[in-house]
């Protein structure tokens, strides 16, 4: 019998999508589980309210209590560096890394890698945030040397209405996305409480592009984290079979 693996998953407390979709990506590997903490997000936007609801503190508690169950490793499923900061992913991972004796990462810092792994230097974004939200995500972008040159947002900002969202409208956005003339080299979902990653593999297939779902990449680095063949994980997406 293979060894027991156990993931542990920081989770925004409004969301309602990533936890049913992160165990169904895992169903075909028995010998591993998820486990997730949950710490105050209900609000997404640049206001002083919003952007605390990221501060350290309570994330390094929920990530204490998933050390207590004994996990080979944790990912914080979200997105918030993406509008942050890069570099608030990486110390939060070296923070958690240090209190727990756990390797962490996180979905943004998934997304990156996999995009330098593919060398993709235009993406198409999609994502329910506002605005203002999206073009920070942009900006930061641009500092990594990566060009959003197709963009669709929602322009909501309540974490709860993200999980909403029907799996189609998200289809249409990544389908008009693929179609831009700007040709983008890949598309990212940037939000963990959309349902977009169940169509991702069969999207990928028609629109010829690989598609970065932030909660299929926090699993996916999780589990290569924990010493896990990703490429046992089958129907969703590409990027399971990157080692």
């Amino acid at each position: 019998m293979a060894q027991r693996k156990r993931i542990g998953v920081l989770t925004p407390s409004s969301n309602t999508v990533l936890e049913p979709l992160t165990q169904a990506m895992l169903a075909g590997l028995p010998e591993v589980s998820a486990h997730f903490a949950r710490f105050t997000v209900t609000e997404i936007g640049l206001s002083a309210g919003a952007l605390a609801q990221f501060d350290d503190g309570p994330i390094l508690a929920a990530a204490r209590l998933l050390a207590d169950a004994r996990v080979d490793a944790i990912a914080w499923s979200g997105t918030s560096s993406s509008w942050l900061g890069f570099d608030r992913d990486r110390a939060l991972c070296a923070r958690i890394t240090e209190a727990t004796g756990i390797p962490a990462t996180t979905s943004v810092l998934a997304i990156n890698d996999l995009l330098a792994r593919q060398g993709a230097r235009r993406i198409g974004l999609a994502s329910p945030y506002t605005a203002d939200v999206q073009q920070q995500i942009i900006t930061n972008y641009r500092g990594l040397g990566i060009e959003t040159v197709a963009e669709s947002h929602l322009d909501i900002s309540v974490n709860y209405a993200f999980g909403e969202v029907e799996t189609e409208t998200l289809a249409t956005m990544l389908t008009q996305l693929a179609k831009s003339p700007a040709k983008p080299e890949a598309l990212v979902v940037m939000c963990t409480n959309l349902r977009a990653a169940p169509r991702v593999e069969a999207l990928e297939a028609s629109l010829k592009l690989p598609i970065y779902d932030s909660v299929a990449t926090a699993v996916w680095q999780a589990l290569q984290a924990a010493g896990v063949d990703t490429r046992r994980v089958k129907g969703w997406g590409g990027l399971f079979n990157v080692v």
